[in-house]
């Protein structure tokens, strides 16, 4: 048995490694367990200490999301269509955030500053660039899809979460849609076979074409 003179000396404090943490406790337990306390435990250390490199929650959500977007697949492929080499960036950026709809809410909320944020940017700007769409547009188009898709990670992945009840819900979507009255809802009426055709997939790509064919025939104003 250790006395306090012979116990090992334990790790320094740094903001990765509080981060780390804080990333496992997440996928090991869920976000409802990552709190300072919870990480002070892990750490064997006081909460007060966290604060140090972690000013508060919200900035240490901030940090594990960025932490999780260096998963994103950045290498465009060797498509020889550029839309296909972005697409295959913000599709790895969405399934990255699906995988976790918890701190994937966090991105609509938090304007993310990390450096694997700005990696993925900069590789959403670098297949913009090579599709020749204009700085001006490129810059705004970059927000937009990023938005889009980070709101869609969000719906579906929360969905995921719990699928019966998303299946209840969507079923009960459909029923309501397809009943609606025609005297008091013409145009549901008219497109209820329209507003819930299609796959989750194909909507998802139609949203990316539209976006990145509107941005590059719309200037800023």
């Amino acid at each position: 048995m250790y006395n306090r003179r012979e116990r090992p000396a334990k790790p320094a404090l740094t903001r990765a490694g509080i981060v780390t943490i804080a990333v496992d406790v997440m996928r090991r337990e869920g976000m409802g367990k990552v709190t300072m306390r919870r990480l002070a435990t892990e750490l064997d250390t006081g909460p007060a200490s966290l604060y140090v490199y972690v000013k508060d929650t919200e900035e240490l959500h901030a940090a594990m999301l960025d932490e999780l977007l260096g998963e994103v697949d950045l290498d465009p492929g060797d498509s020889p269509e550029w839309r296909e080499r972005l697409h295959k960036v913000i599709t790895s950026y969405q399934q990255v955030l699906h995988d976790n709809p918890s701190l994937a809410r966090v991105a609509l909320v938090t304007r993310l500053s990390g450096p694997n944020y700005l990696a993925v940017v900069e590789a959403v700007l670098g297949r913009l660039a090579e599709g020749g769409m204009p700085k001006a547009q490129a810059g705004w188009a970059v927000d937009m899809l990023l938005l889009v898709a980070t709101a869609s990670a969000v719906e579906h992945g929360t969905r995921h979460e719990n699928p019966s009840v998303a299946m209840a819900d969507h079923e009960q979507l459909e029923r309501v849609v397809a009943a609606a009255p025609a005297d008091t809802y013409p145009n549901i009426a008219a497109h209820s076979r329209e507003l819930m055709a299609g796959p989750v997939e194909s909507r998802s790509r139609w949203m990316f074409d539209v976006l990145v064919s509107g941005a590059l025939g719309t200037p800023v104003p």
